[in-house]
């Protein structure tokens, strides 16, 4: 039926479906074992009388009733347009009127409705049926329901559209973040030599819009699921309750909240600040969605996938489900169908970047869960989150190594000796004045391999630190790099900087160990992130 008007078996050269003739007209007698066999498939089939007003149904087997849901009554009679609705493709419909004033057969597909309205994909086949003289006496036609078919196909070319969208937005976020991180370091460096104050409000309001530009790349790499995650078993309930003023102060008075949470609810494994990011923009999506007000609702419960797991692309098992359900305009399908797109939004100009629900989506699925979408326009929307509940082998708050070593404010370790590896020069410079400035020795390279054959002519126990860009071309990135200076040098602490975190997301929870420091940083962050390595590499005793 996918292959065209002319060969809708796939099969070339074989034509007899075209060819049909019939040596005793009449439908009358149907005792015969072809009118059993038609009766008892499960291929949906019908004939038309042209010879009649309007071509109408003169015949209709069992399979046709079941999938359309009319009984036989309601059918015979009829031309079969009465299958056609709204959101039938008039040119289809134009092909198959032409083909039958011509006599001639064709397979196409038509989006159908059954008797109560419920839309279906139809592969339709319809042929002449001609006498032994070649006169057209009816036409035959068969149907075959492939919405389940046309479905799956819509829904792998929207994941791989997704996927590109993806790949390029988190390449772009990347590069920006390098940008932004020059900006903003240079502009920490300038306002702290300027002196004049209407010179300091200048630098302070690029600073500010820097900012919002680490921001919106931050929305963007959550939605390509290149975010740098922190998951550990969280109780939801208490996160939600925990940010409720936050929320509330967010809708303002336009949108009344409520909370229906199920208690013993298992933990579930996410990241709670990202976590919390999610629901704030869809219950602000659901706030926009009634301008005159209305109740948002978030609500949770438990459940348990197994059969239906793969049906929604998730490993079975039990999932804590996160609902919020607005009384909103509601969107149709071709909308909601878009939803998660970056940039995509139905708002005026100015009221929003679209970027909410894809960084909710983009976080969702890197939590190993699912964001659903339920709306009917003028009935308002439900997005619901599933995120996997937490097993009994997982510790409730499994911090990172550093996160124990507090920093130190003094200078005692201001002149350890640290490695910079980064592949922008404009970043590497940044990073050397910055280190340099509190005076730290700095020894820099550009590339991975040229880092690794710099450490091994260094003398054993003179390098303090190595500070290393993750992402870099050729074969050494920053986690090769780690490790080939982890076999030479166990104790040596390692510093790690991206702009999104692609190899760490591709090897999940392995690397959560990893320091890493996210682009753009500040300079006092860069400084404190430095002491804390130090003293860790100090506590373990140095190289």
């Amino acid at each position: 039926m996918d292959v065209g008007a002319r060969e809708p078996i796939e099969t070339s050269g074989v034509h007899h479906w075209q060819e049909a003739t019939i040596t005793r007209p009449g439908l009358d007698d149907r005792g015969n074992v072809f009118f059993a066999a038609i009766e008892m498939t499960r291929m949906p089939m019908v004939i038309t009388d042209p010879h009649q007003d309007d071509n109408p149904i003169v015949f209709a087997n069992n399979a046709f009733l079941d999938l359309t849901l009319y009984e036989k009554e309601e059918v015979v009679g009829r031309n079969c347009r009465f299958l056609q609705g709204a959101q039938t493709d008039r040119s289809e419909v134009a092909k198959l009127r032409d083909a039958i004033e011509a006599q001639e057969s064709i397979a196409l597909e038509l989006l159908n409705y059954k008797r109560d309205g419920t839309p279906f994909w139809n592969a339709v086949f319809i042929g002449p049926i001609h006498d032994a003289s070649g006169k057209l006496l009816y036409f035959f036609a068969s149907q075959i329901d492939v919405t389940r078919r046309r479905e799956n196909d819509r829904t792998l070319l929207q994941t791989q559209k997704m996927e590109a969208v993806g790949q390029l937005t988190a390449g772009l976020a990347h590069d920006f973040n390098n940008l932004l991180q020059v900006v903003n370091g240079n502009l920490e460096l300038a306002a702290a030599r300027a002196e004049d104050d209407r010179l300091c409000r200048y630098i302070q309001s690029a600073r500010t819009a820097a900012e919002k530009g680490a921001k919106l790349t931050g929305q963007l790499l959550a939605f390509a699921r290149k975010t740098r995650l922190d998951p550990r078993p969280v109780d939801i309930n208490a996160t939600i309750n925990g940010f409720c003023d936050v929320l509330e102060s967010s809708l303002g008075k336009q949108a009344e909240l409520q909370l229906t949470l199920r208690r013993g609810l298992p933990r579930a494994v996410l990241d709670p600040e990202q976590f919390e990011m999610a629901v704030l923009n869809i219950a602000i999506n659901a706030r926009d969605a009634m301008p005159n007000g209305g109740l948002i609702d978030i609500v949770t419960s438990k459940l348990q996938l197994d059969g239906d797991a793969a049906a929604r692309e998730l490993s079975p098992g039990d999932y804590v489900v996160v609902e919020i359900r607005d009384q909103g305009q509601g969107m149709p399908q071709h909308v909601a169908d878009r939803a998660t797109e970056p940039f995509f939004t139905t708002k005026g100009t100015g009221k929003g970047t679209g970027l909410g629900l894809a960084m909710a989506s983009g976080f969702v699925q890197q939590s190993r869960g699912r964001l659903e979408i339920d709306s009917t326009p003028g009935k308002g929307t439900t997005i619901r989150m599933l995120f996997p509940s937490a097993t009994g082998d997982q510790p409730e708050n499994p911090g990172t190594k550093h996160a124990t070593i507090s920093a130190h404010t003094d200078d005692a370790r201001s002149g350890a000796h640290i490695l910079i590896v980064e592949d922008s020069a404009e970043v590497l410079a940044l990073a050397r004045e910055i280190l340099e400035g509190v005076g730290y020795r700095v020894s820099t390279a550009e590339t991975g391999e040229a880092a690794l054959e710099l450490f091994e002519g260094m003398p054993s126990g003179t390098l303090d630190l190595l500070f290393t860009d993750l992402i870099m071309p050729g074969g050494i990135n920053g986690i090769v790099l780690a490790g080939e200076v982890a076999r030479r040098a166990p104790n040596l602490p390692v510093l790690m900087t991206t702009g999104y975190n692609e190899e760490l997301v591709a090897e999940g929870p392995m690397r959560a160990g990893i320091d890493v420091l996210g682009k753009p940083y500040r300079r006092s962050d860069l400084l404190d992130r430095v002491r804390q390595a130090l003293n860790r590499g100090s506590a373990s005793g140095g190289d």
